[in-house]
């Protein structure tokens, strides 16, 4: 961030000529001060054009006292900052002034008032610096999360993804993302907030599947203290802290279906109702759900509720598994290769042309999570700047369940058995044509065919 301090333009309004002077004296003694002085409030209202960093205003000015100047203020200018100077030192006056959102300090004029006063600009400059430096934070994030660079790619797969993320983006619709375990779910309802309307606001990720049924209500819409047994405090849900922002529901499909009516109810009513509490709190969110599961067919099976289904579609996102993006296997690899090796303080290391063609010819079930693993043990294996084919070990599940998770024909499982057995003997023909007792012709058929 840049450290050079920014100059702070104060408004001095005071009807008192000469102690206007020993104010703005004293103020000036800070080269980074730009005072301008007013000897009374329409004065001052003129020139709100000039966009002031605070206005030091005196409670008592012989056109307009500080309520009603505070009132057009709040009308136009609510952002600015006031610290209000008065020759009053009336208790409920000042109660009454610093109820007002924008006044920041109220001062007595006496003998200390200059240097209480010069305290009083230093706190709202250090609050006004911590607010930039958040706000610069928030748009470093947002680049951060720049599509290209959460999601590597180049298929058509990415591309019709990033289009459909950028749709997301340009409104409020409820998102759904969709896609097997790895590939990047959460990604992408990063991507869609940091890139939205919404990016300075929070972004609260729920795992469905981390919170056990029991606490679930309390975890996503809060409870207050006493409400039950444990409830030795007030907490705030989930969808109370992402107000304003993004919540991402992360595996939707294994809410419990008792769950999922109270959650239908919250996204039809726009509002919260703690456990405890039959107050009803209003709350400003978007929502982004994800699973690895076919919510239709979990409606079908009676797993999920079909009005919440319809509730939540909205724009669907589908990402596409390693396996369907051969072209983009390569180049995240590559980027992953290079981020590690940069993070451990070592040279970029290239791969072979045999370990790129093994890695081609591996199905990857763990999709893009199993690829950021293989290619950083790739690097800590390689014993020079050179990633061989031997250096490239693959972890992935190969147990019977993972062939049969979703549908497939008959033809599709014969394929992923082959390839299986492709992978795990570096494609040596003969040795898998052994294996499963097939002729070796035929399994060359079917790999110049594409069916592997």
């Amino acid at each position: 961030m840049n450290n050079t301090v920014d100059p702070l333009t104060i408004f001095l309004v005071e009807d008192d000529v000469w102690y206007a002077e020993i104010l703005e004296y004293n103020l000036s003694l800070n080269p980074d001060y730009t005072v301008e002085k007013y000897f009374s409030g329409e004065e001052c209202l003129q020139n709100l054009h000039k966009n002031p960093s605070v206005i030091c205003l005196d409670y008592s000015l012989p056109d307009l006292d500080g309520k009603k100047i505070l009132k057009k203020l709040k009308k136009s200018h609510a952002h600015i900052p006031v610290i209000m100077i008065s020759g009053q030192d009336d208790v409920q006056t000042a109660i009454d002034v610093l109820q007002e959102d924008n006044v920041q300090d109220y001062l007595v004029k006496d003998d200390d008032t200059k240097d209480r006063l010069w305290k009083a600009i230093i706190k709202i400059r250090e609050k006004s610096d911590l607010i930039k430096e958040v706000n610069h934070l928030k748009e470093e994030l947002g680049k951060k999360y720049e599509f290209n660079k959460i999601i590597i790619g180049n298929s058509d797969g990415i591309h019709k993804v990033f289009k459909l993320m950028q749709k997301a983006c340009d409104n409020n619709i409820t998102v759904s993302v969709t896609g097997e375990t790895g590939t990047g779910k959460e990604l992408v309802a990063r991507g869609v907030h940091y890139n939205s309307s919404r990016a300075k606001k929070p972004f609260v990720a729920v795992n469905m599947t981390a919170i056990p049924a029991d606490l679930m209500e309390s975890e996503l819409f809060g409870h207050e203290k006493g409400a039950f047994t444990g409830a030795h405090n007030r907490r705030i849900g989930k969808f109370e802290e992402a107000d304003k922002g993004t919540i991402f529901l992360d595996e939707i499909a294994d809410m419990d279906v008792s769950m999922q009516a109270k959650l239908l109810r919250v996204l039809q009513e726009r509002e919260v109702t703690r456990i405890g509490n039959n107050k009803a709190v209003k709350v400003d969110v978007r929502v982004i759900v994800a699973t690895h599961k076919d919510l239709a067919e979990e409606v079908k099976k009676g797993n999920f509720r079909e009005d919440l289904y319809f509730r939540l579609l909205g724009l669907p996102i589908e990402i596409p598994p390693l396996r369907d993006r051969k072209d983009d296997i390569l180049i995240m690899a590559e980027s992953f290769i290079k981020d590690f090796c940069k993070e451990n303080g070592q040279a970029v290391k290239q791969l072979s042309k045999e370990a790129k063609s093994k890695m081609l010819n591996y199905h990857f079930p763990g999709n893009v999570r199993e690829l950021k693993a293989m290619a950083e043990l790739s690097v800590v294996m390689s014993d020079n700047d050179i990633i061989e084919e031997s250096d490239i070990h693959f972890n992935g599940v190969t147990s019977f369940t993972d062939f049969i998770d979703g549908d497939n024909t008959l033809k599709g499982y014969i394929s992923k058995i082959i390839r299986h057995y492709l992978d795990k003997h570096n494609n040596d023909i003969g040795e898998v044509a052994k294996k499963l007792d097939m002729g070796k012709s035929t399994l060359y058929k079917m790999i110049k065919k594409g069916e592997v």
